[in-house]
């Protein structure tokens, strides 16, 4: 992603801005999911009440090219509102979106069964593939060191440094191919690292009890 602009954590509560806005944008799909996350779980006053706290008219079409720190005044108003750090509340978006993910790209998904078949294919194929759908779109850049199907590590690098967001994507993703993951993340680009490292252990999920 271009680095012109990054987000750092400034305490528990709050999301800021670290370099220069001038000309980062996002996706309105992303805006959309967010919507969808918080009315479906929250309901549509809460979204509401999120657009007045961040003072933003909440007009995002999917294709759209929208301001990051439009992203970042809804994250800090739904973190205060929902009494949730910045990173927890980008974790609950990432695994809540992943439903809506897979019903709106099932190609994406289907020649899966596994959730780290599916996560090794974001760089050559997801991402490839949401740049035509979204041009312009801006994709963190994953590495990955493959120990087995059921343990992967994976760099994750972008200048936005939302590594919780990939987190609950992880999550999400685990939750769809049936499986429960376990996520530990021994460096963080917030705390001065190159890169963000999750090493991320899945196994299948247990429907006992």
């Amino acid at each position: 992603m271009t680095a012109l602009i990054t987000f750092c954590v400034k305490d528990k509560s709050r999301v800021v801005l670290v370099g220069r806005s001038k000309g980062v944008r996002m996706k309105g799909i992303v805006f959309n999911l967010l919507e969808g996350c918080v009315t479906e779980q929250y309901g549509e006053d809460m979204w509401d009440d999120l657009l007045e706290e961040a003072r933003l008219d909440g007009a995002y079409t999917s294709l759209g090219n929208y301001a990051d720190a439009d992203f970042v005044a809804l994250v800090n108003a739904a973190s205060k509102a929902l009494a949730l750090p910045t990173g927890d509340l980008q974790r609950w978006f990432g695994k809540s979106a992943m439903p809506s993910l897979a019903r709106l790209y099932p190609e994406f998904f289907e020649k899966h069964t596994r959730t780290s078949g599916f996560v090794l294919t974001l760089n050559d194929i997801i991402h490839p593939e949401v740049r035509k759908l979204y041009p312009g779109a801006d994709v963190p850049n994953f590495r990955f060191d493959v120990e087995s199907d059921t343990k992967i590590t994976m760099g994750y690098e972008s200048a936005r440094k939302m590594c919780s967001f990939a987190e609950g994507l992880i999550e999400g993703a685990a939750a769809h191919f049936g499986e429960q993951v376990v996520i530990e993340q021994p460096t963080c680009m917030k705390h001065g690292a190159e890169e963000c490292l999750l090493v991320c252990s899945f196994a299948r999920a247990s429907h006992d009890g």
